[in-house]
């Protein structure tokens, strides 16, 4: 799968190369705050096929969790891009940031322990109160 995309203002673009690894929702607390409210969807590709061409984000993660993810986004705009998870060997893509959100086939809804009422989870996926096998 080819993907491009980049943040609202245009100061960041990147391309994502490879078989995704995942597509899902992910309903936990943490990705609520950095959506506003709803679940989080993306689609995790490979690390070695993702690459900024254009601009570089800004990056955060808590000083206070012990594997706390990075959170990559915009200076200018505040876009959230991608995530980055320690020993995942994959770029959390937001989906809301593709050029072609189309792409975009969710497969699993995770951390349904943490939806909100009004979060939507298309029939047929599997869903899991927290990661898959855990």
């Amino acid at each position: 799968m080819h993907l491009e995309g980049g943040c609202y203002c245009g100061a960041v673009r990147y391309v994502a190369d490879g078989d995704p690894m995942m597509q899902g929702q992910c309903h936990c607390r943490e990705c609520q705050y950095i959506t506003g409210g709803s679940a989080n969807t993306f689609i995790a590709m490979p690390t070695g096929g993702f690459s900024y061409t254009k601009g570089q984000p800004k990056q955060f993660t808590r000083k206070d969790l012990e594997r706390a993810v990075t959170r990559e986004f915009c200076s200018e705009c505040g876009t959230q891009l991608t995530t980055k998870v320690p020993g995942l060997p994959a770029v959390v893509v937001k989906v809301g940031t593709l050029d072609n959100p189309a792409q975009f086939h969710p497969q699993m809804a995770i951390f349904t322990c943490d939806k909100q009422e009004f979060h939507v989870i298309p029939g047929g996926i599997p869903t899991f109160e927290k990661l898959p096998g855990r």
